[in-house]
């Protein structure tokens, strides 16, 4: 009878604490949502935004990290409300989640670099970065993902030909569970090492050749100084970022020493820290620095009389 009551006490507990943290991770993500839809709407409000490349790369991250959010948030629901669904419809699921999280630090790196441009050869910056090149920058960001996402479709039809697959999964829908063969940790550990090691390089040195342009007796002191600010941002998102492509490891390696209430609650700080929050960094660092989305963007976050005043007016002297 004791055991029995410690067991209805520790089921209870979890399901509460279960109940807390997926209030605070959904409730979160659905506020970061709304902002990032808010952002997006602005980015496409205006022509300055719609011909400026910055601004083009940054709609694009955006729409990446919004889509990533969302097919994470469905995965994290299914899980949390232990939803079971069909094999396919979890590989839609963890497919269109994958698919999002290659174009985010790709992306980064154009950023950073369209930073550089801006900062170390300003006269070159409207030539290099039109809307055509940066189109082109964009469709090469998204083709690689198409590469990379076929690749693991390829490899896990290859795993079907080895090895039986139940339609009807038993566990719960996740990447773990969808990627389950070996061969998917050596392939994930040769992407991450490649890409984000490649990405880091890129960004340290956009963000070295600012530093050193910033150094200069001629250069714009308040522009070089806002650039290194958000190549180190870059860095920091990209750091975040590399750290969720291990999210199956480390819950795999942590799993393996601890009860299951405590591997509950490190997947949802995890989830929180690792697949939340990096793809909410890219409103935060735009939408509140940036002094000309800032207005506009508090505008339409507040929908009042003052806000769309300022539109109109904006729109006017446009």
């Amino acid at each position: 009878m004791l055991l029995a009551n410690i067991s209805s006490v520790v089921q209870y507990q979890a399901s509460q604490e279960r109940l807390l943290f997926g209030t605070l991770a959904v409730g979160s993500s659905c506020c970061f949502l709304y902002i990032s839809a808010v952002l997006l709407f602005t980015l496409r409000s205006k022509r300055v935004f719609c011909e400026t490349s910055r601004y083009i790369l940054l709609f694009n991250l955006l729409f990446a990290d919004t889509a990533h959010l969302v097919s994470n948030i469905m995965l994290y629901l299914l899980a949390s409300l232990r939803i079971k669904v069909t094999y396919y419809v979890c590989g839609v699921f963890v497919l269109l989640s994958v698919f999002t999280a290659t174009i985010s630090p790709l992306t980064l790196v154009v950023m950073s670099l369209e930073r550089y441009v801006a900062v170390c050869y300003p006269l070159r910056h409207a030539t290099v970065f039109t809307t055509k090149s940066t189109g082109m920058a964009i469709a090469l960001v998204w083709a690689f993902s198409v590469v990379h996402i076929l690749t693991r479709f390829f490899i896990l039809l290859y795993v079907f030909t080895k090895m039986p697959v139940n339609v009807q999964l038993t566990n719960i829908c996740s990447k773990e569970t969808i990627f389950a063969a070996p061969i998917f940790n050596d392939f994930e550990t040769a992407y991450a090492i490649t890409v984000f090691l490649s990405a880091g390089a890129a960004i340290l040195v956009s963000y070295i050749g600012v530093a050193l342009v910033a150094r200069s007796a001629s250069a714009d002191k308040a522009s070089a100084r806002k650039a290194l600010q958000t190549l180190l941002l870059h860095l920091l998102q990209l750091s975040l970022i590399l750290t969720s492509t291990f999210f199956s490891i480390i819950i795999i390696a942590i799993g393996r020493s601890v009860g299951r209430l405590t591997l509950i609650r490190v997947y949802n700080v995890c989830f929180v820290c690792l697949s939340i929050l990096p793809r909410c960094l890219s409103a935060l660092i735009y939408g509140l620095r940036d002094q000309t989305i800032r207005p506009v963007l508090i505008g339409n976050l507040c929908l009042c009389g003052r806000g769309s005043h300022f539109l109109n007016k904006h729109n006017n002297f446009n």
